[in-house]
């Protein structure tokens, strides 16, 4: 999943995208690089950021994705966590609703994406951007993870979104401290268990700046171990910017677990 962020405050990259043919450009070109599905978003959701109007959300992502639906090989995917603009973007063309508070923002978010039979992505969050940083506190992160997406899960169910169009993300950096990501990478067991794909967003985030002691535009190498240790943990979508190394390093983890077939070399050609 390749991350498209037309907003002017994301942590990363916060106002790269020029215009609505920009975007367009940079949206096909994570297609031709092997991404399955680009995600569009009008609203920065970092820790602290401030909400937007409805209206300037909407101003942000529609003409974008009138155009882009028309143009993409691949489907596209709407980051909001309000039904106005969800139900707006997937009749603009958008086919999946990735919301980050897991349905627990706008009580009618259930119903637009039940009514349109698109596909929904619920992720864990704690709060707000705004109030998430205050309540990182778990006991098992990965067992209390699960068992708040659980509940998500069941908001979706009763709003009559069926099981097989959900995917299910552990939410890493969102009311999560350094240690909580880390430990949801390693440990995705009680998240798989749940019975539903995952998804997995560590793309440049602020967890592996710990580590690495590296600003966001340098923390591609730290990116792809995480997709890769999320890979083998379990994990089958990944939420990324930098689209190419990220399907070539999966590449790589998918023949290394035997899953992948790959054609033998001449051995002259080895190297």
């Amino acid at each position: 999943m390749g991350i498209l962020n037309l907003t002017p405050d994301s942590f990363s990259d916060g106002g790269r995208v020029r215009d609505a043919e920009h975007a367009l450009d940079l949206a096909l070109a994570m297609a031709e690089d092997g991404a399955a599905i680009v995600d569009v978003g009008g609203e920065s959701t970092r820790p602290g950021a401030q909400p937007v109007a409805v209206e300037e959300e909407l101003h942000r992502v529609i003409p974008f994705l009138e155009r882009a639906a028309a143009q993409l090989p691949v489907p596209l995917s709407i980051d909001t966590r309000r039904s106005a603009v969800a139900r707006a973007a997937l009749d603009a063309g958008a086919a999946v609703v990735n919301d980050v508070s897991g349905l627990a923002h706008d009580p009618t978010m259930g119903e637009v994406v039940a009514e349109t039979g698109a596909g929904l992505v619920l992720m864990h969050m704690r709060g707000d951007p705004g109030t998430m940083a205050g309540l990182a506190r778990y006991r098992s992160v990965s067992r209390d993870v699960a068992a708040e997406l659980a509940v998500a899960v069941e908001r979706a169910r009763a709003a009559g979104i069926p099981d097989a169009s959900l995917v299910v993300d552990p939410g890493i950096g969102f009311a999560k401290k350094t240690r909580h990501s880390l430990a949801l990478l390693g440990d995705l067991g009680p998240i798989l268990a749940l019975g539903f794909p995952v998804m997995v967003g560590p793309s440049r985030k602020r967890f592996l700046g710990a580590v690495l002691d590296a600003p966001p535009e340098e923390r591609l190498a730290g990116t792809l171990a995480a997709c890769v240790a999320a890979y083998l943990g379990g994990a089958r979508v990944f939420r990324v910017h930098d689209v190419r190394p990220a399907v070539q390093a999966l590449a790589v983890a998918y023949a290394v677990s035997g899953a992948g077939s790959v054609p033998e070399q001449p051995e002259e050609a080895e190297s």
